[in-house]
């Protein structure tokens, strides 16, 4: 029954476009520091077998303090390690894995060709393969059958489930029942997918260890614990420096202030925000600056963003003889027959815009 540490998707040098460019330098240094905090992690869950699912780096070009790092911490773990490069880090004769040594417990699967390393002391096979690409359309386990001969076999693959047609190595779920592994560990989709069971094969996604915008939200991390040949005990366990939050927070009938300060996460001074205004404003929306000048360094990085729509006493004057009365007439009638909220938005943009023209006031 090995214990095990399953982890992917790590993007080591990424760009984090949408932070300032400060706090990018900051989380690229950050994210090498994940890789100390895996080995630690590797350390005290005396893990026997670590699968990396692929796409540790970000791309083919890597800084060479990231490369030591991840050599380093990788040979700190004192066990075995495998890695399935994926498709932002495919093995190629340019890529970090094709550069310098590596740890002699590291083993980096080189070729789309499905290979097999036999672990005798733990009892188990290690099957895998790479991307040798940016896309891989093959299947790689199609007509794979694990050997029935007692030994515990898993899979460290990055590949799509679900999509046949995906030109990421797609994987289907017929596929997973019928291969005979205990445990499929994948790589490439970047939020935890829980622990799934196809026939007698466990498999999961762990997600990516750390987030890089709001599409990767909340808790992220690696998987730990044991497979063997009836199953899988594994819990995920956070592991990221900093988390990602999109929070919507109505501020009908309320002060913008007073409600944001009441939505503020416990950890906003580590993590990246986003608070998204919604409910009833004014004719001048929320004042947003103001927002940002209060919260701003409450926050690691904070975005704001109103989707309010207009109090229903904007309205009022609507119809009134007068231009201010004709043009909400006019806004309103497209604001009820606008086909979604994305346009109701734009137009009560209009209202805010049209109203403070006329008005003569700066918005």
């Amino acid at each position: 029954m090995p214990r095990i540490i399953h982890g992917a998707d790590f993007h080591l040098d990424s760009a984090f476009a949408g932070l300032p460019p400060e706090k990018a330098r900051q989380r690229r240094r950050e994210s090498r520091e994940l890789l100390e905090r895996l080995a630690e992690l590797v350390r005290t869950e005396k893990a026997e077998l670590v699968l990396l699912s692929g796409d540790l780096f970000d791309g083919e070009r890597v800084y060479p303090e990231t490369l030591e790092r991840l050599r380093a911490a990788l040979g700190a773990m004192a066990c075995p390690v495998f890695i399935a490069p994926g498709n932002h880090d495919p093995y190629t004769p340019y890529s970090p894995y094709a550069a310098g040594d590596w740890p002699a417990n590291v083993h980096i699967f080189r070729s789309e060709e499905m290979e097999a390393v036999a672990l005798p002391e733990l009892g188990c096979v290690v099957h895998g393969c790479a991307f040798t690409g940016g896309e891989r359309t093959d299947q790689a386990l199609k007509g794979f059958a694990a050997p029935a001969d007692g030994k515990i076999h898993m899979m460290c693959i990055h590949g799509d489930v679900g999509t046949p047609e995906s030109v990421y190595g797609p994987v289907t779920r017929q596929q997973i029942a019928d291969s005979g592994l205990a445990y499929l560990a994948l790589g490439h989709i970047h939020q935890y997918s829980g622990v799934n069971r196809e026939g007698n094969t466990y498999w999961v996604y762990p997600g990516c260890p750390e987030g890089r915008g709001f599409d990767e939200l909340g808790d992220k991390g690696v998987l730990a614990g044991t497979v063997d040949g009836r199953g899988a005990d594994l819990r995920f366990v956070p592991l990221c420096r900093r988390r990602y939050h999109v929070i919507s927070v109505d501020v009908t009938g309320r002060e913008p202030r007073e409600a944001l300060g009441e939505a503020l996460p416990e950890t906003a001074a580590e993590d990246v925000c986003r608070f998204v205004l919604t409910g009833e404003s004014g004719e001048g929306g929320v004042d947003l600056p103001a927002l940002e000048t209060a919260f701003g360094p409450r926050c690691y990085v904070l975005q704001l963003r109103d989707e309010t729509r207009p109090a229903e006493d904007i309205w009022r004057r609507a119809g009134e003889d007068s231009l201010r009365g004709l043009f909400l007439q006019d806004l309103r009638r497209q604001y009820d027959a606008a086909p979604d909220e994305a346009q109701r938005r734009k137009i009560a943009l209009a209202v805010r815009f049209g109203l403070a023209a006329l008005d003569g006031r700066d918005l």
